[in-house]
């Protein structure tokens, strides 16, 4: 089974490799049926076409590992980018494998790392986060835990819940964490801005054509020391200069109470400045 990344919107970004591949096999497994129809309309290839859905994904897999026992070739696509992240496909990928067949990866768009490349705030790493819960309370509760993240963070979010969204970033991250909006990337009307949180309401206020499309959210991950108050960074940095990173950030930690994570994080950053 080939799992096969297609355009995110502009259709040229298709890769020479996903062409010839669905192309040549036999069965095609797509989230919708009907529009990953068009993509493959628009190439003239006809393959036939398999749904696969987050409510049919176990029995679809029973039909596509039938496919794969009768010496059939398989490829799974989602609507956009690659399958299975953030997508239905990630049940399918590990029934396959269960049932001794392999999986091959086709690379080539995906939403996350797009978004990123054009961040200039991800060199340290990211964390993919995907789609926050849709109730307040939930996603609220799914930030806090991320409020010590040092690596940049990336959501995915749906426009009738974007503006709430960003509000909830900005109460957990505080106004000054910076943020890249990518909206309806690769398609015409893309636009990708970076700004500190505090202002995307207003940004989303200015054009209501603004919470119109697909999003990516990327939020830059917490600075060294953030949240420590004065006396924990005094104890830290008089440690620092007797012990290592470690055992200072540790003692540190238990003389003023203060998060261990990002006690540190600061010694890392210290110790890079020395």
């Amino acid at each position: 089974m080939y799992v096969v990344a297609t355009p995110l919107g502009n259709l040229h970004d298709i890769t020479l490799r996903a062409l010839a591949v669905l192309g040549a096999v036999d069965v095609v497994a797509a989230e919708d049926t009907r529009h990953s129809q068009r993509l493959l309309d628009a190439f003239g290839l006809r393959p036939r076409m398999a749904a696969v859905h987050q409510h049919n994904e176990q029995a679809a897999a029973a039909q596509l590992i039938a496919h794969l026992e009768a010496g059939r070739h398989v490829a799974l696509i989602t609507d956009a980018g690659t399958p299975a992240v953030s997508d239905p496909g990630a049940r399918l990928v590990a029934r396959v494998r269960a049932a001794g067949f392999p999986v091959v990866p086709l690379p080539g768009p995906c939403a996350a790392v797009a978004a990123l490349s054009v961040a200039g705030f991800a060199e340290g790493g990211f964390r993919f986060v995907g789609f926050l819960p849709a109730r307040a309370a939930a996603r609220l509760e799914v930030l806090s835990g991320l409020g010590d993240e040092r690596e940049a963070m990336v959501f995915y979010e749906a426009p009738h819940r974007v503006v709430e969204c960003v509000a909830d970033l900005a109460k957990v991250f505080g106004a000054a964490r910076e943020i890249l909006i990518a909206r309806e990337m690769t398609k015409l009307h893309e636009q990708i801005v970076r700004m500190p949180l505090g202002e995307a309401a207003d940004w989303f206020a200015g054009d209501v054509n603004r919470v119109r499309g697909e999003f990516v959210l990327v939020v830059a991950g917490a600075p060294a020391g953030e949240g420590l108050d004065a006396e924990a960074v005094r104890v830290l940095d008089l440690l620092l200069g007797e012990l290592p990173v470690k055992s200072a950030a540790r003692l540190a930690a238990e003389i003023t109470g203060a998060p261990r994570k990002a006690l540190y994080a600061l010694a890392l950053e210290r110790r890079r400045e020395d």
